[in-house]
């Protein structure tokens, strides 16, 4: 007895396309019908088209990416004052380079030299006995479209009672919220 392919044509044991089935032998069934020429083109001609635009979507977003370093990461703070705030405790509280780079502009934000403040403070803050650093809230002392200037009185007191201050005064922008550009 003769069984048919599995999952192939069933049917009689000859077909017209292949002829009568010799005796004792099964006839024999494609499983599938190979394409022809210009479906195997177009094929190939979508395949390359969607490969080319995956290309060029991601190569572009990959330029774009590497090609602006200096974009603005983050939001930003809601107001000058918050802004220099932010970047005072991250250099005399935190003494975090990397924190502070985040406070800091796109045009401004160099993390050698931040750090290299940075590691100033550290070291003229180890110098004394348990130093303590604070000041009162920045105060925005103009402020015009997206541009402000700010001040602060930084005071450093120590254990051993020793007071120093220090009067800053930073150059504030505010792209996509608002970031510490300069400090004189």
């Amino acid at each position: 007895m003769n069984r048919p392919p599995t999952g192939g044509v069933t049917g009689p044991a000859s077909s017209p396309s292949s002829g009568p089935a010799s005796p004792g032998t099964a006839a024999s069934y494609p499983a599938h019908r190979p394409a022809t020429g210009k479906l195997k083109r177009s094929r190939l001609a979508v395949s390359l088209t969607i490969a080319a635009a995956l290309l060029l979507c991601g190569g572009g977003t990959a330029a774009a990416y590497l090609a602006l370093p200096d974009r603005e990461d983050g939001a930003g703070a809601v107001e000058p004052a918050v802004a220099v705030d932010n970047f005072l405790s991250a250099v005399y509280q935190d003494r975090d380079a990397r924190r502070a780079a985040g406070f800091v502009c796109a045009a401004s934000r160099d993390q050698q030299k931040i750090a290299a403040k940075v590691a100033e403070v550290d070291r003229y803050a180890s110098g004394h006995a348990n130093p303590r650093f604070r000041w009162a809230t920045p105060r925005v002392d103009n402020q015009t479209g997206d541009r402000a200037t700010v001040s602060a009185r930084v005071v450093m007191t120590t254990a051993d009672e020793k007071i120093a201050e220090q009067a800053l005064r930073f150059t504030v922008v505010r792209e996509k919220g608002w970031w510490v550009c300069e400090v004189a």
